[in-house]
């Protein structure tokens, strides 16, 4: 009955979605106190105050036909013009209103982007670890995703791989730092490397490739590390963003597109991406957060909060035995699986912990963590991770 396009993504159905749905019929067998859900990204922590007040603000001074009603695809002009201000005074870049497209989050972001460069059979390359949902937003738009398998040693873009793995479809090359799994930030160098790569085969080819810099974790970096800007580093690069994680409004659903005039062809792939947000029928981005977003750029989400959850979390699962990756930034903790992945999910799941299984990510042998929860569900969990590793490792 249903197209075979969309049979075979609800077979594949996102594992982080699943165990997402697990967690709520476990929280109602054992109480929601008791099950220790480390499956979705979903922040614990409250929006700013100042976005509570931005929402009233906005719907008590702003004509009620403005806010809630239709705006060019690309979204309000004087939002547009403000968000490329604020990005120009931080990162020393040159937009205007005309490079920035408001979008709904990054997935509707990254969604609009690929819509408008993938021709049939188009290839797309990510790096492993990677979101999960990349393969489904590249495959809805008939293209290839391919992946670069991992690199396990720093969890950094292998860019000899990456040389292999150009071909002449290859169209984009997602990047996503702070990476969702690992936490891993991409220092300027290897994003340097990775442009260097970039430029030689589109040379070699006569080919344009763009990088899609995907960004939703950008403002969730610790210990001073800089997360660099794509777009100065490589000048085919298209960045989406979304406030999903630095205002904790992910249901909300707004972000951004950044389509520099660097960018090949930038006049018609612009107008081309306006036309996507409306053929995907997303039409424009909530009218009503765009105007709040304008009004909260300064804003941010508590990154000490998530901090102090990284380091506890981190010491705790260390303490129990277990190998972890020490996050740079996002809010998720990538741990070495001491049995096979799916295994080690079955098994914590007796124990009432919901963590997502590595080969989720096209990583297998390993699991993830999100740790933006209440700091009373990491203590509360930590006993039951000692019990879960007495049972994988044995007695100590």
């Amino acid at each position: 009955m249903i197209s075979e396009k969309m049979l075979a993504l609800a077979r594949k159905n996102s594992a982080i979605r699943a165990m997402f749905e697990e967690g709520a019929g476990l929280a109602a067998l054992y109480g929601r106190e008791n099950v220790f859900d480390f499956s979705l990204g979903n922040p614990n922590f409250p929006a700013p105050k100042a976005v509570r007040r931005a929402i009233l603000d906005v719907l008590d001074g702003e004509d009620s036909l403005l806010v809630h009603g239709y705006m060019s695809n690309a979204g309000y002009a004087d939002v547009r013009g403000a968000v490329a201000a604020s990005l120009n005074e931080r990162f020393g870049t040159a937009f205007g209103a005309d490079n920035i497209i408001m979008s709904v989050g990054a997935a509707g972001g990254l969604n609009v982007v690929l819509k408008t460069l993938l021709n049939p059979g188009d290839e797309v390359i990510a790096f492993a670890p990677y979101f999960v949902e990349y393969g489904n937003y590249v495959a809805g738009c008939d293209g290839r995703l391919v992946v670069v398998p991992p690199n396990t040693e720093d969890f950094l873009p292998d860019t000899r791989r990456l040389e292999e793995a150009v071909t002449p479809a290859t169209k984009a090359v997602i990047l996503n730092s702070p990476n969702n799994p690992t936490g891993v930030v991409y220092a300027a160098e290897t994003i340097a490397r990775i442009a260097e790569v970039l430029e030689a085969k589109q040379r070699a080819y006569g080919t344009n490739i763009c990088i899609i810099s995907d960004e939703p974790y950008r403002e969730l970096a610790y210990d001073g590390v800089v997360v660099p800007y794509v777009t100065k580093f490589y000048p085919n690069t298209i960045v989406c963003y979304s406030w999903s994680k630095s205002l904790s409004l992910p249901g909300e659903r707004i972000g951004y597109i950044v389509v520099p005039s660097a960018v090949h062809e930038y006049e018609i792939v612009y107008e081309a991406a306006c036309i996507a947000t409306r053929v995907l029928g997303f039409v424009n981005a909530p009218s009503l957060m765009q105007r709040v977003a304008a009004r909260c750029l300064g804003e941010r989400a508590d990154v000490g909060a998530y901090d102090r959850n990284r380091k506890r979390l981190y010491e705790g699962l260390r303490a129990c035995g277990f190998s972890c990756v020490f996050p740079q930034g996002a809010f998720y903790l990538w741990m070495k699986s001491p049995v096979p992945d799916a295994e080690f999910v079955e098994a914590a799941k007796r124990h009432n912990i919901l963590v997502v299984p590595g080969a989720s990510f096209g990583c297998p042998g390993y699991v993830r963590l999100a740790y933006c929860v209440s700091p009373d569900t990491i203590e509360r969990s930590l006993p039951a991770f000692e019990k879960l590793a007495a049972e994988c490792f044995g007695p100590r």
